[in-house]
């Protein structure tokens, strides 16, 4: 971020703070490259909780891919509103969420709606859902492969559980979802040898159920960091996230994806507590609090380090403060942009320097129809 003239706004004054910023012309070069490293649209289902804007949905339509995955109904029924034709929910969906789910498919008839299950009990109460609703649900069997958050590992329990989705008459057998997100270390070489362990097991699986008779009609896995690993596998359906936006904590850490941020805070001084503090109106409402710090870098800083972080404030040290009177605006790529999107109920969207309109954020919502 050596260069960082592009995030400049012309007019400062036609943005409150604390705001976030989406740049699209940075947006449409991460998706082209999503697009030039998996070596074509169909084999990408980016993640869009990154982002929840139905406007990056309408536009990764629009360059060719029409899957994706997403982590919540809402952001379902987002995707299917901009244009998204296969929409794969990655996460358990356990009591009244199994009938929402079933109220989306039946709102959006030509959408395939698909979701995970790593329960045998999960998969009967989704069965029995789909079943009494004259209906069928789409599932695929959620392999755990080192992250240890959810999954059933690849072995015989995952076996016996995709062949009880495969034979219930409520559900049809979708394949399998590997996601490996607890791998980030920063040289690719090691990413892939962290990687092949959990590739291995899971290819072993796929071919035993194939063994089977079982149809496994997809493998969806990764992540943003594993990307380049699994786009280099055939027959893998990649699901990056971040890269769509970019973020601080990818950016620094892994050199081999060059994305560009495309997303940006932008806070201004309210205050100078002392000889070398700044304090902005960037509090945990507008930045996500879940890192340790640095929580957002900021160019034209590179050196400032935090001190105090609280709901509306975030206070900084840096020996150039006196450069920096109230009112100042600065500019900031956020550590971790995922989390750091759901603090914002709209964006700014900057086209030549200038905001040229404003996107809800409409997927931040828990719930938007059902």
């Amino acid at each position: 971020m050596t260069n960082h003239d592009w995030m400049r706004l012309t007019d400062e004054t036609a943005v409150p703070s604390p705001s976030l910023l989406i740049y699209p012309d940075r947006v449409e070069e991460n998706l082209r490259h999503m697009i030039a490293r998996a070596g074509g649209p169909a084999r990408l289902r980016p993640h869009i909780k990154t982002h929840k804007l139905p406007q990056i949905v309408a536009r990764q339509v629009a360059l060719g891919i029409t899957k994706c995955k997403c982590a919540t109904i809402a952001e379902a029924e987002m995707a299917a509103r901009a244009g998204a034709t296969d929409v794969l929910i990655a996460t358990q969906l356990v009591g009244p969420n199994v009938a929402r789910l079933l109220a989306l498919q039946r709102a959006f008839p030509g959408v395939k709606f698909s979701t995970i299950t790593d329960d045998p009990a999960v998969a009967a109460e989704l069965d029995r859902g789909a079943r009494e609703a004259g209906a069928t649900i789409e599932v695929l069997v959620d392999l755990d492969v080192g992250m240890g958050r959810t999954g059933i590992a690849p072995g015989p329990g995952a076996v016996e559980l995709y062949r009880a989705i495969a034979a219930a008459a409520g559900l049809r057998a979708g394949g399998l979802h590997a996601y490996d997100g607890h791998l980030r270390q920063s040289s690719l070489d090691e990413r892939s040898a962290a990687a092949a362990d959990g590739i291995a097991r899971t290819e072993a699986l796929r071919t035993e159920l194939i063994g089977l008779g079982l149809a496994v009609p997809r493998l969806v896995a990764g992540g943003t960091p594993t990307f380049p690993i699994h786009a280099r596998r055939a027959d893998v359906e990649c699901s990056p996230g971040t890269c769509t936006l970019w973020d601080a904590g990818y950016g620094g850490k892994l050199p081999d994806l060059d994305f560009l941020h495309a997303a940006v805070l932008f806070t201004r001084v309210i205050s100078r507590p002392g000889a070398h503090r700044l304090c902005l109106d960037l509090g945990h409402k507008a930045v996500a609090s879940e890192m340790p710090h640095p929580r957002v870098v900021f160019p034209a800083l590179p050196e400032a380090s935090a001190l105090t972080h609280s709901e509306e404030h975030l206070v900084i040290e840096t020996a150039r403060a006196g450069e920096f009177p109230a009112g100042t605006a600065l500019y900031g790529v956020p550590w971790h942009v995922c989390p750091t999107v759901a603090l914002h109920d709209r964006v700014f969207v900057v086209r030549d320097g200038r905001v040229a309109e404003e996107w809800p954020v409409v997927a931040r919502a828990r719930r938007l129809s059902f």
